[in-house]
Order: structure tokens, then C-alpha cells, then sequence
């Protein structure tokens, strides 16, 4: 080989050289979606994708997501927390309330955690305050339990101060205990009685629903948890067929079929968690990310309902909801 020969070779590997090392794929990021809901709360998803896709991120295209859905069955979240810390993706979304963050909390001091809950996460020990959340977890607080009190206000102006509020409450979420004593203090300050129903099945929710059905002068406030929103529908239907007035935490159950609900946009929320879940893939620190907080309640009646129901509802009510159902 002579020196022409050799330089034109050693010219044309240098050239090649970055073209390969160009042509190298590089890892796409991975978000773990760890819910306590079931596959059924898909609907969810794409408010989530949309918050991504906010920050340039598209599914499948520059992200990936592992869906761990615990089917209302929440004993099984520490095991999928691990699993989804064992593959080490880049970001855990906490979706569906405080048992699902605890979950990923107890997995992982490292991974970022975007957490979608509804009470406060201070007090839970999630965070150290909420503009400062120090440590992997930031998210979205919906503070779902202090609006409690506002139900049972205004459930009372819907049918005229009732004598008893039932409260149905999941047993197996810790929230249950914060719940009940929020509305025994909102039914004490009224002179209402309270009667506490616990379901964490459907055959559960069923039996709770059946108990009240000789309820007269009474109302049903449903708290607020995630397993209740996949069983939405089932409870809508049961509420009518008692029947029993009833109140709700999101409008996905007004639009269910149910009475009345009162509570912030689920859907809203969703949709910041995923601009938060891809800021931190951009390499902002979940301890940066200020905690989000609803700043808006949507109130909506299903007038359809009401009159099955033969509740007529004040006009002072309908004047002041968001949504009215017909």
C-alpha cells in the first residue's frame, strides 16, 4: 500500500466513524404508571399523555409507559412499587391516592415520584411542605377529604336538612379514618346524625347500598377513593334503585348517572401530572416542582336523576352549579 492509498484510508474511516456512532439508538425514557384503579380508568391516560406531550414527550415515540394497574386491590402495590424499581425506570406517576404514593414512597428514595393523591401530603409524610417538597416526590394534592364538609352543606340544601347522613368509606384505604372525621364533624355542627358503611368489593357495595334502603329522611355521601370511581357506574345504578339521594367527589359520577357531585376535574389534574412527569425527564428535580393544588370546584347536578328520584332541586342550587344534567 503506498501513501496516497494509505491516507484516503485512514480519511474515509474517520469520516465513517461518526456516521455509525450517529446511527446508535439511544435508550428511549421510561415512565412507570403505578395505580391503584383498575385497567378501566384508561379513560384517564390520555389527560396524562396529554400533559407529556406538553413538554415533548409522545408515547412510543420518545417515551415509553409500564402500566401496573393494582385493580382496587391494594395489598398488591408494594409488589409492582418493587417491580417497576427493579427494571429502574426513569420516573414513577403515583396515580389514584395516597395508597399508591406510600407504595412508590416505601420502594425508592432515588426515583422521581410525580404522586396524584387526594389529602394532604404533608401531613401523610409525603413531603416536606408543599412549595418545598424536597426529596424524589412532587405531584398534585386534590385535598379531596377537607371537601367533605362541603357536601354535606350542600346535600342538606338539596333536601332540606336531613335527619342522616350515611358516609360510605373504603376500610382498606387509610384515608378512611380522616374521612369519617371530617364528616362527623360537619354532621355534629348540623345536628344530623351519622351512619358509617364500609366496602372494599363490590359485593360490598352492593350490601352497603341495600342496608339503607329503608333510609327515609336521610342521604348518602359517597367519600372520596379510587376504587369507588372504577365502580362509578354500579353505584349510580344502585343509588337509583334504593333509592337514595346522593352525593359524589368527581362529575364522572354525576355523568354516571349519580345525583349530585361536587370536587375538582380529575382529568385536570391528570393532565399535570404529566407535564410534571415530563419536566423531570427533562432533568428538573422533583424537590424544585412546587406541590399543584386544585384552584377550582365543579359543582354538577343531574336533573334527570333528581326527578326519577322525585327530588326537586332549589333554584338557589342550580344557579350555582357548573353543569346541570337534563
Amino acid at each position: 500500500m503506498n501513501r496516497r492509498e494509505l491516507i484516503a484510508l485512514l480519511v474515509g474511516a474517520a469520516a465513517v466513524r461518526p456516521l455509525t456512532a450517529a446511527a446508535q439508538p439511544t435508550k428511549m425514557p421510561v415512565v412507570g404508571m403505578l395505580s391503584t384503579l383498575s385497567s378501566r380508568a384508561a379513560w384517564l391516560i390520555p389527560a396524562f399523555t396529554q400533559g407529556l406531550r406538553e413538554t415533548g414527550y409522545v408515547e412510543e415515540q420518545n417515551v415509553r409507559i409500564e402500566y401496573r394497574w393494582a385493580e382496587g386491590q391494594y395489598e398488591r402495590l408494594p409488589a409492582f412499587a418493587a417491580d417497576l424499581v427493579h427494571r429502574n425506570v426513569d420516573v414513577i406517576v403515583a396515580g389514584g391516592g395516597i395508597p399508591s404514593a406510600l407504595a412508590a414512597k416505601n420502594a425508592t428514595s432515588t426515583i422521581p415520584i410525580v404522586f396524584f393523591i387526594g389529602t394532604d401530603p404533608v401531613r401523610d409524610g409525603l413531603v416536606a411542605s408543599l412549595a418545598r417538597p424536597g426529596g424524589n416526590l412532587t405531584g398534585v394534592s386534590l385535598l379531596l377529604v377537607e371537601l367533605n364538609q362541603k357536601r354535606v352543606e350542600l346535600v342538606s340544601e338539596l333536601i332540606s336538612q336531613p335527619r342522616l347522613i350515611a358516609l360510605l368509606v373504603n376500610p382498606t384505604n387509610t384515608t378512611a379514618d380522616s374521612i369519617v372525621s371530617e364528616v362527623q364533624a360537619a354532621t355534629a355542627a348540623r345536628g344530623m346524625q351519622l351512619r358509617v358503611l364500609k366496602a372494599g368489593t363490590e359485593a360490598e357495595i352492593e350490601t352497603a347500598f341495600a342496608s339503607i334502603v329503608q333510609q327515609t329522611d336521610g342521604a348518602l355521601l359517597v367519600g372520596n377513593d379510587p376504587f369507588f370511581l372504577d365502580q362509578r357506574d354500579l353505584m349510580a345504578a344502585l343509588a337509583l334503585r334504593q333509592p337514595v339521594p346522593t352525593i359524589f367527589s368527581f362529575r364522572e359520577f354525576a355523568e354516571a348517572g349519580g345525583l349530585i357531585s361536587y370536587g375538582p376535574s380529575i382529568t385536570s389534574a391528570y393532565r399535570q401530572v404529566g407535564v410534571y412527569a415530563g419536566k423531570i425527564l427533562r432533568g428538573v428535580k422533583p424537590a424544585d416542582l412546587p406541590i399543584e393544588q386544585p384552584t377550582k370546584f365543579e359543582l354538577v347536578i343531574n336533573l334527570k336523576t333528581a326527578k326519577a328520584l322525585g327530588i326537586t332541586v332549589p333554584a338557589s342550587l342550580l344557579a350555582r352549579a357548573d353543569e346541570v344534567i337534563e
